[in-house]
């Protein structure tokens, strides 16, 4: 098993955005992220056994940390480095939030990336490589 502090995932959320709006953006992306990369055996997966027996499966043996930006132009600039250096993450801006998926994805596609709001990012990598873009963002609260 990898060392538990070489790897982390860090959602960073815009806190100008309504809490419920954060809290299903973080659904989206986490689940992007956990399942669109083909990386799970990287994600340090495992399953918990309580004392009768029961199975709590595929809890990350890594940190999940959630960080505040306090605006969309701090997660672009995070998307950007992000990109730059090979990261692996999900996004999600405000033209994911009305209407079907379809409708998402053709608002998305006729909206420029300067014009995006960002609800937030959410990453997975090397705890290092991570912290050197990120530990400027406090925890969010």
């Amino acid at each position: 098993m990898t060392a538990e502090n070489s790897k982390r995932f860090i959602a960073i959320l815009n806190k100008k955005i309504e809490v419920g709006r954060l809290m299903n953006a973080l659904g989206h992306m986490t689940a992007g992220l956990s399942g669109g990369f083909g990386i799970q055996d990287q994600m340090g997966f495992i399953p918990y056994i309580d004392g009768d027996e029961g199975l709590h499966p595929n809890i990350s043996n890594f940190a999940f940390i959630i960080l505040k930006a306090d605006n969309s132009n701090q997660i672009r600039k995070v998307r950007t480095e992000a990109l730059s250096r090979g990261v692996k993450f999900t996004d999600f801006t405000h033209t994911m939030i009305v209407g079907t998926s379809k409708e998402q994805i053709e608002r998305t596609k006729n909206t420029k990336e300067l014009d995006l709001e960002y609800f937030g990012i959410c990453m997975f990598g090397d705890s290092e490589v991570l912290k050197e873009f990120t530990s400027k963002f406090s925890l969010f609260n």
